[in-house]
């Protein structure tokens, strides 16, 4: 029997996953291309295989097609995008994920942007390797505004870790846990609301199910031109040409992306300095990104009996 795994840097952190795949009788074939996987290579590499541990690559219904052995995905992460749902379910492909893994990690990189865009870190680190000596004056997070779009995990906690600093927290979720948010302090409101009383927005929504952006010209011209933008979701969740805009102009202080429609991204953002962007490495913390890929591997096995 074989198994994929198909994340590039699967079992860097740690050799438990493919130990657990081995020891349980699979044989594995592991991605060799250190990147996503096109769909033409996913098929050539899972064609035998009977599950896969995926990462982001598309397995839509050719690729799903031309796997006639495959019984399950397990998805290393949270995100389901990439994997036609309702086509596996037809062909009888069990889909699993996990929850729980890349939250902790997630969190920690919205507050560690938030610092770094308020005290230009970025900014004096470049100037200091180009032998410049360069004083940047940046902000104290005290007292801002955080506004928070959507509440599931990762953005619970996120409210919860700038609470733990003193900062008030307004949020918007259509599903909204009121308990939660009244024992934590979180002013529950609107979306619009959110987005205009801000002094930092952070995203941690799926997106909408047309794969339309969440922010595009007309939310990002109700944000104060003071406010900081963090997108650490879903590539598409903000049009990234309207941020180009608001940036460029200055109709909004700053941002900062991990996340894009096209990965590897090498659009016109990266000619702003007035952004910070990291290569989707939201989930990229040793601790966190082991524990994803062993209960990854666990889904897996649980599922192939």
């Amino acid at each position: 029997m074989k198994v994929l795994t198909s994340p590039s840097s699967f079992g860097q952190v740690g050799k438990e996953p493919f130990q657990m795949l081995e020891e349980a009788g699979f044989e594995v074939i592991n991605n060799p291309y250190g990147r996503k996987l096109t769909e033409d290579e996913a098929i050539e590499l899972a064609k035998d295989c009977i599950g896969i541990v995926a990462g982001v690559e598309t397995l839509n219904a050719r690729v799903l097609d031309a796997l006639p052995n495959l019984k399950v995905i397990s998805r290393v992460g949270i995100g389901m995008d990439s994997i036609d749902l309702p086509y596996a379910q037809q062909k009888g492909i069990i889909v699993r994920n996990t929850p729980d893994g890349p939250t902790r990690a997630v969190a920690e990189l919205t507050l560690a942007m938030t610092l770094s865009l308020l005290r230009k870190i970025p900014q004096a680190d470049a100037s200091l390797k180009n032998k410049i000596w360069k004083k940047q004056t940046g902000n104290l997070v005290l007292n801002k505004v955080i506004g928070v779009v959507g509440l599931g995990r990762i953005g619970r906690l996120v409210s919860e870790l700038f609470r733990g600093i003193g900062n008030p927290v307004i949020g918007y979720d259509p599903y909204a846990n009121e308990k939660w948010a009244e024992k934590t302090g979180v002013k529950l409101v609107d979306f619009n609301t959110v987005l205009s009383d801000a002094d930092i927005v952070t995203l941690h929504v799926p997106g909408n199910e047309d794969k339309s952006p969440v922010i595009s010209e007309k939310e990002l011209a109700l944000l104060k031109k003071s406010a900081l933008l963090i997108n650490i979701s879903r590539g598409g969740i903000v049009d990234e040409d309207a941020l180009f805009q608001a940036l460029s102009t200055k109709q909004i202080a700053g941002a900062a992306v991990d996340v894009f429609v096209e990965e590897p991204y090498a659009g016109p953002l990266t000619e702003l300095d007035n952004i910070v962007l990291t290569p989707h490495l939201g989930s990229y913390a040793e601790e966190g990104k082991l524990l994803m890929e062993i209960e990854a591997v666990k889904n897996l096995l649980e599922e192939i009996k």
